[in-house]
């Protein structure tokens, strides 16, 4: 299906709403029934008839339809988080006595999920290497339920084979969920490579202008419907309808903003190889990244993100560097209109807290929707100092 379509007309019925351009916010909770008849039809069918919208609302199954066939995936269920998306996604392949086997260094909150939540339910885990085929298989148990994929991750971009992952997984009978958060829909389809579930914070690239906070779950209807009884109608975590507008709004231009921002950040990331006080730069679209034929083969861009390991012999180096740049927010997150950066020496030296994983030289960047050059000018002056 054209992308332009789903971004822009997909799942949105206008007459239904007075021939409105942009789908109506339906800031309701409440909808009422007809009948006998319509009640105990609806309540029978909660995610296809309007109920109660912690359940399904005419907004957010607007935006669902439109994630959905953007991931190519049979159906799509919005959270109020990414972090409740994954949640959700994994809680629902697991029980007590289940095992999950999970890329290393995941997003934090998904590693906190799988080291402190889970591990109270009984349910264990292995991380391994995602780039090391035969580590991922050697870490599969006769119990394992769950191939827990994020690729590239948000800091270092390793990447995984899905294509191979999701061969193994198969042959064992186990399903695959992937955090595809990095690459959006636009640049990376994992559902076509036969991966089980995707998982998008929708906070990041779905958005894109840094207001709304949500998560998205993409999969067959089959698995939809499980997780929209159990862990989306149980716990709750829901987004509003206005969210849902919001991001609706900000899918419109999802497909210029990717390309702006890949470009860009690969323009900037070639110009800080070349600069002597950049010891490395990680992106997946520069021949020195080690992954890059893989990266070129599952995806079509690496959209904003790179990161680089500054040349500094003391952390006071690194936060000279970061304090002198002007035209870069400090901050978390990426996938807005504005471009961020993220330095692992921000989480070194606080009070009560251990030593940080990342080196204290890696510095994340994102690239919004400003002028490469204009950026670049900030960097040379930062690097000079």
């Amino acid at each position: 299906m054209d992308i332009s379509h789903i971004l822009n007309h997909l799942g949105e019925d206008r007459e239904q709403y007075f021939n409105a351009v942009a789908p109506p916010v339906v800031q309701s909770s409440n909808f009422a029934l007809p009948s006998i008849a319509a009640f105990r039809e609806a309540f029978s069918d909660e995610l296809h008839h309007h109920v109660y919208t912690r359940g399904n609302n005419p907004t957010v199954e607007i935006l669902r339809a439109k994630v959905a066939a953007l991931e190519g995936c049979e159906d799509a269920l919005v959270f109020s988080s990414g972090s409740a998306a994954v949640a959700a996604a994994v809680l629902s392949q697991v029980a007590a006595g289940d095992h999950i086997v999970c890329v290393r260094s995941p997003y934090s909150w998904t590693h906190i999920l799988m080291t402190r939540f889970l591990p109270r339910f009984g349910v264990s885990h292995t991380f391994v290497d995602g780039t090391d085929m035969a580590e991922i298989e050697a870490a599969i148990q006769t119990n394992t339920r769950l191939l827990y994929l994020e690729s590239p991750n948000s800091l270092t971009y390793e990447l995984q084979d899905l294509e191979a992952c999701a061969r193994l997984a198969r042959a064992h009978g186990i399903v695959t969920c992937i955090d595809n958060s990095h690459a959006s829909p636009i640049f990376q389809n994992p559902a076509a490579m036969d991966i089980d579930m995707v998982v998008h914070s929708g906070t990041k690239y779905l958005n894109g202008h840094s207001d709304v906070v949500c998560g998205v779950v993409c999969s067959t209807k089959e698995r939809i419907r499980k997780i929209f009884e159990a862990e989306l109608m149980t716990l709750g975590a829901i987004p509003s309808p206005h969210d849902a507008a919001l991001i609706i709004r900000g899918l419109r231009t999802l497909e210029l903003r990717m390309q702006r921002s890949h470009d860009s950040a690969l323009r900037i990331a070639e110009w800080l190889e070349q600069h002597p006080k950049v010891e490395r730069v990680l992106h997946p679209w520069l021949p020195s990244f080690p992954q890059h034929e893989l990266a070129k083969k599952q995806m079509r861009g690496a959209g904003g993100l790179f990161s680089i390991y500054l040349k500094a012999e003391r952390i006071e180096e690194v936060e000279v560097f970061c304090n002198r740049l002007n035209r870069f927010l400090m901050a978390v997150s990426w996938g807005g209109y504005e471009s961020l950066m993220l330095p692992m020496a921000g989480f070194y030296k606080i009070p009560g807290k251990g030593t940080p994983s990342r080196p204290w030289n890696l510095i994340r960047f994102y690239i919004g929707l400003e002028d490469p050059d204009w950026l670049i000018e900030d960097l040379r002056q930062a690097l000079a100092g």
